[in-house]
């Protein structure tokens, strides 16, 4: 098996070499063995999982999720219906998520929509909006 080196394992993976440290000391790559030079050795399949992490990342899955994914990955016990259900605890967590983005959107729209305008030295609507937290409390509500 070709063995290659931290820097090498980092581009083929797409990421930093200090990024491959630091999911080592995360746990989420095993600490590989070492030349007599003290060198780190990594096999093609520890690219293989960067890639894995990676995906799952833009996914939405944290770093500790990804490790419990790759820990269920290796259990022979683990069934089908285990990961679709943290796939599926995910797809709400992105709901709830969406379901805030909504509504810091809407009380943006109204709080941006007090812009006069106006240059320096008049007051400024937007601003003094941000002062009173009723205004954002009232957003909320119109838009629930």
């Amino acid at each position: 098996m070709n063995m290659l080196s931290i820097g090498q394992v980092a581009r083929r993976a797409g990421v930093g070499v200090e990024t491959v440290r630091y999911y080592e000391r995360e746990g989420l790559l095993e600490e590989p063995p070492r030349r007599a030079s003290g060198y780190r050795q990594y096999s093609e399949l520890v690219v293989k999982r960067l890639h894995f992490i990676k995906r799952a990342q833009k996914l939405g899955f944290s770093l500790k999720e990804i490790n419990e994914l790759l820990l269920l990955r290796v259990d022979a016990q683990t069934a089908c219906e285990e990961v679709r259900q943290r796939a599926e605890a995910k797809i709400s967590e992105v709901d709830r998520k969406l379901i805030e983005l909504q509504r810091m959107r809407q009380a943006l729209i109204q709080v941006a929509s007090l812009c006069t305008g106006r240059g320096p030295g008049s007051p400024c609507p937007m601003l003094d909006a941000l002062d009173q937290q009723e205004t954002l409390n009232s957003a909320e509500r119109n838009e629930e």
